[in-house]
């Protein structure tokens, strides 16, 4: 079997694209809904991993399935953090963080992934509560990524959508390609 191309090992869901225009109700609350499926998509795609297997990189060069699952508590502890910024300061620029360093970090090597999947079981009930009662007009509230550019909420709702996705994928095309059964 001839191995993956290293863009789909990288983006096996494809990369993020910034939607066009302001999204509808409808989609707006299919993001939100993926958004809190998302503790246990992640749980899911790790139950019955041993230590070996967690400390296996999802592809070449990549970080840990460990590192992964710390890396989804990190960034969505920091999407929740520039949500209610956004929401309560008037187009504020946000404090970037380095997820390469974070991932190096020993929590993130060595530690249980239970801590980040309680973690995130816990952030999502929040989070989704937040998103579910924000107004539409609201959604367009603004924060500047120094890397990135202007944000809107609404963008940041489909970034972190796509982005549990994204991870789990990760986990279970790996399982796939090791033939690690994968219980869901």
């Amino acid at each position: 079997m001839a191995a993956p191309a290293p863009e789909l090992l990288s983006y096996p869901i494809g990369r993020w694209k910034r939607p066009e225009g302001p999204a509808t109700e409808g989609r707006r609350r299919e993001w939100i809904d993926q958004i809190a499926e998302a503790p246990a998509e992640l749980r899911a795609a790790v139950d019955g991993l041993d230590n070996e297997q967690l400390n296996t990189p999802y592809r070449e060069g990549g970080w840990t399935v460990r590192q992964l699952v710390h890396h989804v508590a990190d960034s969505h502890l920091n999407a929740y953090a520039r949500t209610r910024i956004a929401l309560t300061e008037d187009e504020p620029t946000i404090k970037p963080y380095d997820q390469d360093a974070w991932a190096e970090l020993p929590d993130a090597r060595t530690h249980p992934v239970e801590a980040s999947l309680r973690l995130l079981e816990a952030l999502h009930e929040r989070w989704t509560a937040l998103l579910r009662g924000i107004p539409p007009d609201q959604m367009v509230r603004r924060f500047h990524h120094p890397q990135v550019g202007v944000l809107t909420v609404e963008e940041t709702l489909s970034i972190y959508a796509w982005h549990g996705l994204h991870h789990v994928a990760h986990i279970r095309a790996l399982r796939s390609r090791r033939g690690w059964l994968d219980p869901s």
